[in-house]
């Protein structure tokens, strides 16, 4: 009996193994484009710190100036949401409440005369290099002490699935009619992910240098 024992523990494993419910690989964005897809140059995110009506002291911000082209053949909807990430996992959404003291300050700082706040840029943009638009997102510096954080930049791209109990669909072909809101889902968009890390501690904020660690197209 105690000869059998091993065999019918790894039997009973076996089993086991082969029952587990296979988790679905998250969607991933097409290798080939199949939709609309704008370019997008950005700098390496910076610190700045601006003194804003009301405080007493400057206060610390980050932002990411960036150009978007429209290398289409058609005019297109640039409806950009950019969010910032951090080492905690907090999400933080570009351009809320930042005050154009803080805009006015990266735009001398850079030196980009068309530079645009985000909100200006966003709707159409026209088909062109001509049509380039120049802009910058900007957050409230969110920690002390930055560490690793990610950027994820949505509509860039047209490509977008619905993604359901482990089941992605492009979204063009998705039977919105038969479908009820409680079962919709999630929509998935192709997404620009930037991932950065700032060395260093919270007593020398401005002087660390930033690097960017990695670029990937993922969907979300």
């Amino acid at each position: 009996m105690k000869r059998l024992l091993p065999y019918v523990a790894l039997a009973v494993a076996l089993f086991l193994l082969t029952n587990i419910p296979q988790a679905r690989a998250y969607p991933k964005p097409s290798v080939n484009k199949i939709a609309w897809e704008l370019d997008f140059q950005h700098a390496t995110p910076s610190r700045i710190t601006v003194r804003v009506p009301g405080s007493d002291a400057p206060k610390a911000y980050w932002y990411m100036p960036f150009t978007v082209t429209n290398n289409t053949n058609d005019e297109q909807q640039f409806l950009p949401i950019i969010e910032l990430v951090d080492d905690k996992g907090n999400v933080h959404r570009s351009d809320q409440n930042i005050p154009t003291q803080v805009f006015d300050a990266i735009k001398m700082r850079e030196g980009k005369k068309l530079m645009e706040p985000l909100a200006k840029v966003s709707g159409r943009i026209l088909a062109g290099a001509d049509q380039a638009r120049d802009s910058v997102a900007i957050w409230p510096e969110p920690l002390e002490r930055m560490g690793s954080f990610t950027i994820f930049v949505t509509g860039l791209s047209g490509e977008a699935v619905w993604f359901k109990d482990g089941q992605e669909t492009p979204l063009s072909k998705a039977d919105w009619v038969k479908t009820k809101p409680e079962e919709a889902g999630n929509i998935l968009r192709k997404t620009l992910q930037l991932d950065i890390q700032v060395p260093g501690d919270e007593f020398y904020q401005g002087r660390d240098k930033v690097i960017k660690k990695g670029e990937a197209w993922v969907m979300r």
